[in-house]
């Protein structure tokens, strides 16, 4: 949350901002260095190789701004949550599951 915030701060340098959308689009995109698929090694890129970029980024953030983001951070963590809203949710997508099982199970066979 602390490198989300720092992203969209405009006293962060663009050079950490560029890295920081690397890094998010290799954690997000399907191609790896090492494939997926590959047992154990495939997923030794995200266990070894994103800490310790994420941690190289958190370095290149000046000290005193990154305090004052993991405190923003922190503080958005505390906010209040809604469990209605949560419930509606839940709600909408057993609703929306339902629905989608209804219209696309076949019918008995008399």
């Amino acid at each position: 949350m602390a490198l989300y915030i720092a992203g969209r701060d405009p006293r962060v340098p663009w050079y950490v901002k560029a890295a920081a959308v690397v890094i998010a689009a290799y954690a997000l995109s399907p191609i790896d260095l090492i494939p997926d698929f590959i047992p154990v090694l495939g997923y030794l890129d995200e266990v070894i190789l994103l800490p310790i970029v994420i941690s190289l980024l958190i370095m290149m953030i000046p000290e005193p701004l990154m305090a004052e983001f993991r405190e923003e951070a922190q503080r958005r963590l505390e906010r209040p949550t809604s469990r209605i809203a949560a419930a509606a949710i839940i709600v909408l997508w057993i609703a929306t599951i339902t629905l989608t099982l209804w219209a696309f199970w076949p019918p008995p066979v008399l």
